[in-house]
């Protein structure tokens, strides 16, 4: 079985409330059904981590590499600047799907930039909620690869 990591960044705990033009109507709480569910039928076991706090991420990176086959990512945020983060999972012998709600080609060039898309074996941008489930799916298929 498949141990992955579900880390999300700061203000994702705010979704479904916040601009949901943008983000969507789901929870965090729906999309961690919806990726539990998935998971299930996958065959993996999902573990889920939101903070706001930078450090806490860096810990469960690091925590990850121990314990962990694998993670999805959305960094919210520190996406775009967080250089701490980026060395976490640069130090982490942990594939990673970096995933993001939103196309972020479509919104301000300020968030056309990843920090860690190059460490990532992918990235799912654009498909709201449903991205965690595609991430996860392509994320399982490559360590079955691997």
């Amino acid at each position: 079985m498949r141990r992955v990591l579900v880390l999300n960044g700061p203000n994702l705990n705010l979704l479904g409330t916040r601009e949901p033009g943008i983000y969507g109507t789901a929870t965090l709480a729906d999309i961690e059904a919806a990726v539990t569910a998935r998971a299930k039928v996958l065959g993996a076991e999902v573990r889920f981590l939101q903070s706001n706090h930078e450090g806490d991420l860096v810990d469960a990176v690091q925590q990850a590499a121990t314990d962990r086959d694998g993670a999805i990512v959305n960094l919210g945020g520190y996406t775009h600047t967080s250089m701490a983060i980026r060395d976490a999972l640069l130090a982490a012998p942990l594939p990673f799907v970096e995933v993001h709600l939103s196309n972020l080609f479509r919104r301000e060039e300020a968030r056309h930039h990843s920090v860690t898309a190059d460490l990532a074996i992918g990235i799912v941008a654009g498909f709201g909620a449903r991205g965690y489930e595609l991430a996860l799916e392509a994320l399982v298929a490559h360590l079955a690869d691997g």
